[in-house]
């Protein structure tokens, strides 16, 4: 294949290109964020879980103490009706008797109520304070999701762009390359870990990194100016330059 030296040069600016915007490509999916929005995501998802059990929690104690403190309730309502047959002087004496026996274990009861109660309440402003600090948590991890999302954002937004820029720069360079070398480019590129062409610099190919043998160098000072030669050992469009060596 023959193409101008001008064309091979240009060939260079290509490569030049696409191998920026292919670090702009990998930066895009190696921003720092990524990884730091994985970690705030998995950390919110489970600061959410305990924040709903300590809520949940603080929801069954709270039905637990209505229920406790109902029941001091009854059994006051029902020490203080006695009491007050007690102390009408109505009764005989062996309802006298039971009464106070009642009053006596009613009192009892009451106070192990009171106990649970208490127990009830214990519990339950501990689910409080352990429900307000996760929800204290949650909302520093949101905010700090909110950063590093405007972070990401603000990073792409200035990728995105100047990958733009490059794009249009290598489709109008690349329009200036004849087709049939822009096609072989193209081809190598893709079997070549994204470098087709590469200059020729000090007698070594900066495709491989390989100095050419004697036998290549060579073939290469040969070859007329306009034939577009290949390195032996990648096989890429070998493009020269005033400082390849020759």
């Amino acid at each position: 294949m023959n193409a101008e030296p001008a064309d091979q040069i240009r060939l260079l600016e290509v490569q030049a290109l696409d191998a920026r915007i292919a670090q702009l490509d990998h930066k895009r999916r190696t921003l720092p964020e990524h990884a730091e929005l994985e970690r705030l995501g998995a950390d919110l998802a489970q600061l959410r879980d305990l924040l709903v059990a300590a809520q949940t929690e603080e929801s069954d104690t709270a039905r637990e103490q209505t229920k406790a403190e109902q029941d001091v309730d009854q059994v006051r309502q029902r020490a203080a009706r006695d009491q007050q047959r007690l102390d009408s002087g109505a009764v005989g004496p062996k309802d006298l008797e039971n009464l106070q026996r009642e009053l006596t274990s009613l009192a009892k009861r009451q106070s192990d109520l009171e106990d649970v109660v208490l127990d009830v309440m214990e519990r339950r402003e501990a689910a409080q304070e352990r429900a307000a600090e996760l929800t204290a948590r949650v909302e520093s991890v949101q905010a700090k999701t909110a950063e590093a999302e405007a972070r990401k954002s603000a990073a792409l937004e200035g990728i995105d762009a100047e990958g733009f820029t490059a794009a249009k720069e290598r489709e109008v360079i690349a329009s200036t390359v004849p087709d049939d070398l822009i096609k072989l480019y193209d081809k190598l590129r893709s079997q070549q870990g994204g470098v087709g062409a590469a200059r020729l610099y000090q007698k070594r190919c900066e495709g491989c990194r390989l100095e050419l043998n004697i036998t290549e160098l060579n073939e290469v000072r040969a070859a007329p100016a306009n034939q577009v030669v290949r390195c032996e050992n990648c096989r890429r469009i070998l493009v020269r330059t005033a400082d390849s060596g020759l």
